[in-house]
């Protein structure tokens, strides 16, 4: 097993395009994990960023990285159009002691308007499935993953649900301000 950082570690998620190429990086703290993953935290005002892009986080949230490193999920506490946001990946992992993943652009959304759950970027996957030649089997497989999951989302299943989110939300307040 991979060490993870202490509790309270901060560090930067950094995503990349199949192609290697950078996408998004977000400032995040290393929360802890359970049975359902590693868990890292962003607090309100914490920077994201993809090449040309700079875009302040939009209130506190918990991104879960389960073992299976086909997603990271984000469930956000008070940004004001989207709970859920769950970018379908592939090797989501540790390295160097920080989260590294690639973006394969599906992503599953509960969104707080009358979108409700949906499954976003399908233009996009299937441009990049072709532009980066993603295997067929990984397109497969990654298919499947984000109808499980979005399934998972609409009904509220953990670790989809605020009793699992709730007390990872805690331990992200508990580390004090977002100015540390």
């Amino acid at each position: 097993m991979i060490a993870r950082p202490a509790p309270g570690t901060r560090m930067i998620f950094r995503w990349r395009k199949w192609d290697g190429a950078p996408h998004w990086e977000h400032e995040s703290v290393f929360l802890g994990s359970d049975r359902h993953g590693d868990w890292v935290g962003q607090r309100d005002g914490w920077r994201s960023a993809r090449p040309g892009v700079e875009a302040p986080s939009h209130g506190d949230s918990i991104t879960l990285i389960p073992a299976s490193g086909e997603y990271a999920a984000t469930i956000n506490d008070t940004h004001p159009r989207i709970r859920v946001y769950i970018d379908i990946a592939w090797d989501v992992r540790w390295d160097a002691g920080e989260p590294t993943g690639i973006d394969m652009d599906l992503d599953v959304v509960r969104a707080l308007d009358d979108r409700g759950v949906f499954i976003d970027d399908r233009d996009e996957w299937e441009e990049h499935r072709v532009q980066y030649g993603y295997p067929a089997d990984i397109v497969q497989r990654l298919e499947a993953v984000a109808l499980d999951l979005e399934a998972r989302v609409e009904a509220e299943a953990a670790p989809f649900d605020d009793a699992t989110t709730a007390p990872w939300f805690g331990v992200l307040r508990d580390l004090g301000s977002n100015d540390d």
